[in-house]
């Protein structure tokens, strides 16, 4: 009873106390510390400040896997790559590589997250910028195609991996109709007019190298117009971009001399960049290098990255650098073959005598995957199973590109975190041999045969300049071998075959395979092809493996669809 009568005299003395101040209760508004607040940001220094937010978001930062690299969703799901290490990490990849996710898998979740924090924080930038007065044409111009520009990728991202999803821009919040959008409209038209804007609005250079251009924006509008075989409208952008385009920095676009160099930090923002997420080691945050990459390197405490042997190369992928006698790709599919496949240390110890394939091969494969026997960068000669976590799971191969150097060590690479994996080499978006192969593709589709030729040309005439050296000097670490179409293309089936295999070779462990094959109606007779190949030499990891076309997209998170209802967000067919 005496707890009661507390209790009691307590709650009407606090009511008396709201009696008596009810008349001014303007004290209990304190601002959140640390809150900045909208009066705040409605300002040229809050409306930038929201800018940088955005580009911080390309690399998905905490979200690994709505990274632009797509290293599980273009390079693993093409072909390039099986997801390496073993069995046991990260296992939530296994299904997607054997093409058996479905809507609760929680790797998706991620993509879907990190690429709508990306538009949310785009769309925020839009509706500050409706409420900000005191700011010129030229800035509000300047800001609006930015961040319009990285809506349309980030959309784009979104579109490639789930086809339809809800469209929400800035006229849309919570509580204003964000909860009715119902995903049943395509999104092309959306991406390519925010392309379309930041083509028109953009300065072809920027002050601040890592902030996109125009010419980057048409570049992008061009690979939207390929994805939807919108090839004259391609064609059109891309012989602009080829002929005149600059960097953001205002180099002219042009093709880095030496292959290898492009994965390299000294070489970040050089001619060959058209857009590229700006990575950066030693900030006090590994969010701001290459925070998707750290799992992606050797396995050996020994080895650069000392973990985890993620993201390994595939026999496919390794037997297409295969040449024939005028150095040229066996574009009969016959790479595979007893004859033909590249020799690899499967199932040898690494204390074990072995000998390198001695036939003729492009050295792209050298700058792209770490084989035994072949300098690793310049760390040493790749000692093969010692450096494998599990071979009969993820095969003899490394992953190489965006893998730090020796000499990179401290500068473009991060040792702040659980591993000193995490890179602050630049990841190139897009970059211009990617462009020039688009192009070629655009001119194939449109009668321009010979163009074609021209362009894949320029991309293989740098290969040929680019051996990989052994470690003393003494000579090319392979045979090397590579050559350039010197006959006629008349034929446009021949031609379409060159310009496609060309990017696998080209843009390999890049991301870009599997919506190259999905876009070219290929995926099917591709990828069986791989996971039958592959699938017997890796019986744990891809052993009776198929893909089947509903996986050309993924499911939608099913949380998503829980949180507004399935008649708000359609799954997608077969899942």
């Amino acid at each position: 009873m005496k707890n009661i009568k507390l209790k009691v005299g307590a709650l009407l003395a606090s009511t008396a106390m709201m009696v008596a101040v009810s008349c001014s209760d303007d004290f209990l508004e304190i601002a959140p510390t640390g809150l900045l607040t909208e009066t705040q940001l409605t300002t040229l220094a809050g409306l930038d400040a929201s800018l940088i937010a955005v580009y911080s978001q390309v690399n998905g930062r905490n979200f690994r896997m709505a990274s632009p690299s797509n290293w599980v969703w273009g390079s693993i799901r093409g072909g390039d790559a099986n997801k390496g290490t073993d069995p046991g990490d990260f296992n939530t990849i296994n299904p997607i590589q054997r093409f058996e996710t479905d809507a609760s898998n929680g790797t998706l979740l991620e993509n879907w997250q990190g690429l709508y924090e990306g538009i949310a924080r785009a769309n925020n930038v839009l509706r500050l910028m409706e409420k900000t007065e005191d700011i010129s044409d030229s800035d509000r111009q300047r800001i609006s195609s930015q961040a319009r520009f990285l809506r349309g990728h980030f959309y784009f991202q979104l579109k490639r991996n789930f086809n339809n999803v809800p469209y929400i821009d800035e006229t849309v919040d919570y509580g204003t109709g964000l909860e009715d959008v119902v995903n049943n409209v395509d999104i092309w038209p959306m991406i390519e007019a925010d392309f379309k804007f930041a083509a028109d609005n953009l300065a072809a250079t920027q002050s601040q190298v890592g902030r996109v251009n125009s010419w980057a924006a048409k570049a992008y509008l061009a690979k939207t117009y390929l994805y939807q075989n919108k090839f004259t409208e391609a064609k059109a952008l891309f012989d602009d971009i080829i002929a005149n385009g600059v960097t953001s920095n205002g180099l002219k676009y042009g093709l880095i001399e030496n292959y290898g160099n492009i994965f390299r930090g000294e070489y970040d923002n050089q001619q060959e960049t058209v857009w590229a997420y700006q990575s950066a080691a030693g900030t006090g945050s590994v969010n701001n290098a290459n925070p998707e990459f750290d799992l992606n390197n050797p396995y050996n405490s020994a080895a650069p990255g000392v973990c985890c042997g993620f993201f390994a190369p595939s026999f496919t992928f390794v037997n297409s650098f295969r040449t024939d006698a005028n150095g040229l790709p066996l574009l009969d599919g016959s790479y595979n073959s007893a004859t033909n496949r590249v020799k690899n240390d499967m199932g040898i110890g690494s204390d074990a005598a072995f000998t390198i394939d001695q036939g003729p091969l492009d050295p792209r494969v050298d700058h792209t995957t770490g084989r035994r026997g072949i300098p690793y960068i310049d760390w040493q000669d790749h000692p093969g199973q010692s450096w494998i976590r599990q071979q009969s799971f993820s095969g003899p191969y490394s992953v190489k590109k965006f893998v730090y150097s020796t000499s990179e060590v401290g500068s473009f690479q991060d040792n702040s975190s659980w591993t000193p994996g995490y890179t602050g080499i630049n990841f190139n978006i897009i970059r211009f041999a990617d462009v020039l192969l688009m192009a070629a593709e655009a001119e194939v589709e449109t009668g321009g045969l010979e163009k074609a030729r021209e362009y894949v040309n320029m991309v293989r005439e740098r290969a040929m300049n680019s051996e990989v050296m052994k470690l003393d000097g003494s000579g090319p670490a392979a045979n090397y071998q590579v050559g350039l179409y010197n006959s006629a293309w008349t034929n446009p089936e021949t031609a379409r075959a060159a310009v496609r295999f060309e990017r696998k070779l080209e843009l390999g462990m890049e991301g870009h395979r599997f919506y190259d094959l999905v876009r070219w109606g290929t995926a099917a007779e591709e990828l069986n092809a791989y996971l039958a190949f592959d699938g017997s030499l890796l019986l744990n990891a891809l052993g009776g493996a198929t893909y089947t076309e509903k996986h050309a997209i993924l499911p939608i998170p099913l949380n998503q669809i829980d949180l507004v209802g399935p008649d708000k967000l359609i799954q997608n067919p077969g899942f």
